[in-house]
């Protein structure tokens, strides 16, 4: 059981920034149950402004230029073991590639730009290349590393395969625990649609619509909100 958690300002965002494949369902259903708003992927303005957790795309490519719109932001990043990683996220940008190259399905641009920012394009062979995947995971641990080099209390590093991972998520965004609990395992064996079976009051919607309609960010330049 948890107990109820005092709500974040608008500027105190949560950003899950592992790469995708390593847990992010998992810890957004936990969020979601420690009372945190929260969206697995956020391809507006208007997703991450609801959102007090935003995981996945965008946040684990463009983390930087998020902490930059919301300085007083907390991080998570997540590890997983190359040998449970690797296939997995084989078989996510196997699926992708086919819904860019084959026609099979129409892929965001938001989340394309962040996948290629971390893997290159969509269809190339490497993509189902161990050596060149793992080597695609170490370049992004190392740019969370250095980021953080001087920010650590800002960061935790979370393996949510670990016993004692909920306990450490739950003491870093200040909810207290009753009892024992693990992580949910959720996108196992392949599955990747788990967070939109998820019915929660506080899930938040990716492309969710507001006052900037469906438009992301630019980063440079922040607009101002429309006069009414």
């Amino acid at each position: 059981m948890l107990l109820p958690l005092s709500p974040l300002s608008a500027e105190e965002k949560i950003f899950v920034i592992g790469l995708p494949r390593t847990g992010t369902t998992s810890v957004c259903a936990a969020l979601l149950d420690m009372g945190f708003k929260v969206a697995h992927t956020a391809f507006t303005r208007e997703a991450v402004e609801q959102a007090q957790v935003i995981a996945d795309t965008p946040a684990f490519s463009e983390f930087p230029q998020l902490h930059g719109l919301f300085p007083k932001a907390r991080f998570i990043y997540l590890q997983r073991d190359l040998r449970l990683w690797l296939p997995s996220i084989k078989t996510l940008l196997e699926k992708m590639s086919l819904a860019k190259e084959g026609g099979k399905g129409i892929i965001n641009p938001l989340l394309e730009r962040c996948f290629e920012q971390v893997f290159g394009s969509f269809g190339v062979a490497c993509l189902q290349d161990d050596q060149y995947l793992a080597a695609c995971y170490q370049r992004h641990f190392e740019l969370v590393d250095n980021y953080f080099s001087t920010q650590t209390n800002a960061l935790l590093t979370l393996d949510v395969s670990e016993a004692v991972s909920l306990r450490k998520l739950a003491d870093f965004v200040s909810v207290e625990l009753a009892g024992d609990l693990e992580f949910p395992r959720l996108n196992i064996n392949g599955k990747i649609t788990a967070w939109k079976d998820i019915k929660h009051p506080m899930k938040i919607d990716s492309n969710a619509a507001g006052e900037y309609r469906r438009r992301y960010y630019s980063y440079d330049v922040i607009e101002k909100k429309p006069t009414k």
